[in-house]
């Protein structure tokens, strides 16, 4: 279908904007799901998690971490604030990281102005604990987005809503010289930018802007754009084939919003080409807890393992380690050498969980940025791999594992 002659239905634009890169939505109704891929123990898993989380806090092995925004890092030993307030990590013992998980500010649908070549005096992170000084109380042992009010919450969904229809403050800031000046405070060498296709009919189009944003910048070395598909897209090998001739390594595809299922039979194709092409898979992966429940039966941990056993010379990297889905996705990881774990997001005591159960192997640093400020994933990493013991898992994490993945 010629998404140019799709109707045009406001409500449905504004809940995929609202879900194109946090997972959120403004619909909240349920599809009619199989009982047999969610059902009421799944509804309650996520609950009782979420309870775990917060009667856990601070009693893992690091004890409590909490700090006042992303400035209160600087408490920490590796961190201070320069003359402007500006978070700096300052041990230069710590290796140059590789963030695998980025975005910048969107501009879809109605394009409004977004100029990704600006700089401005500060980032305006979606989450953005920063906004007031002292900061909001930011937990480093809870599952990252557990640390927001629903003010801020609904903040960011208003946001979102924007990037597509009058433009976003936001996203003004969230540009390619604020991730570059970010990138250096925090010691971090390259960063992988992950679009993501919306089904949009007019406007979806972030894979090209933010690739010829990067080229314009002279930023290619420093910034690598993956690229997206949409799951149910007649044209998508197609588009396969030509994102990466062009060089794109990466195809991120996000079950929650593109609601599809990891391993429904029409994905099958996009897993044989991506292992023909020898490209890499970055799922969107798990609950996050802050989407509506209608995309949920899409990120459950089980949904994934047939796309991982059946491509095994295919990786999958599972995206914000699972979220609140951790330990199932851990187990995958565990199974099968293919299933990387994107870090982002888990506090400190699944954080150590992860590094004792795989050795440091297959975890991936990332940021999810401009979501968060950089320093909430480097911290979390530095203070579960501070044993001398672990500066080799250290490594593997920030860097290592990602030049071994990606080359």
């Amino acid at each position: 279908m010629n998404n140019n002659n799709k109707n045009i239905n406001r409500r449905r634009f504004l809940t995929l904007l609202s879900g194109s890169a946090a997972g959120l939505a403004l619909s909240s109704c349920s599809d009619d799901i199989d009982t047999s891929r969610y059902n009421n123990d799944d509804i309650q898993l996520l609950a009782k998690q979420k309870q775990l989380e917060a009667q856990n806090s601070g009693k893992g092995p690091y004890g409590i971490h909490r700090y006042q925004g992303y400035r209160g890092l600087a408490e920490l030993p590796w961190f201070e604030l320069d003359s402007k307030g500006v978070l700096q990590c300052v041990d230069d013992s710590i290796p140059m990281a590789i963030d695998a998980h980025c975005h910048f500010g969107m501009s879809v649908l109605f394009e409004p102005d977004l100029d990704l070549q600006l700089k401005t005096e500060r980032v305006r992170h979606l989450l953005d604990c920063d906004a007031e000084n002292p900061g909001c109380e930011l937990d480093l042992d809870i599952y990252v987005n557990g640390n927001f009010t629903e003010q801020t919450l609904s903040t960011l969904n208003k946001n979102i809503v924007a990037q597509g229809l009058w433009g976003s403050s936001f996203a003004e800031t969230q540009t390619i010289p604020n991730l570059l000046q970010e990138m250096d405070s925090m010691r971090v060498q390259q960063a992988m930018i992950l679009p993501i296709k919306l089904d949009l009919p007019f406007g979806d189009n972030q894979t090209e802007t933010w690739r010829d944003a990067v080229i314009k910048a002279k930023q290619t070395n420093r910034l690598g754009v993956g690229f997206s598909i949409y799951a149910h897209d007649e044209n998508r090998l197609e588009q396969m084939r030509e994102f990466a001739k062009s060089g794109a390594k990466i195809l991120k595809l996000h079950p929650t919003v593109q609601k599809f299922f990891p391993d429904d039979p029409i994905m099958m194709p996009v897993y044989e080409l991506a292992q023909e092409l020898g490209l890499v898979i970055f799922f969107h992966g798990g609950r996050a807890g802050i989407e509506p429940e209608s995309s949920h039966p899409y990120a459950m941990p089980r949904h994934y393992e047939g796309a991982i056993s059946g491509y095994p010379k295919l990786p999958f990297i599972l995206g914000h380690g699972g979220a609140r889905d951790h330990q199932a996705m851990l187990e995958l990881a565990v199974r099968y050498d293919n299933a990387w774990l994107g870090i982002h997001g888990q506090g400190i005591t699944s954080l150590d969980q992860m590094i004792r159960r795989t050795d440091g192997e297959r975890l991936l640093f990332g940021s999810d940025w401009p979501f968060y400020h950089i320093g909430a994933s480097l911290a979390k990493v530095l203070i579960t791999t501070q044993d001398k013991g672990r500066h080799d898992i250290r490594a593997a994490i920030l860097r290592e594992n990602a030049l071994k993945l990606f080359g």
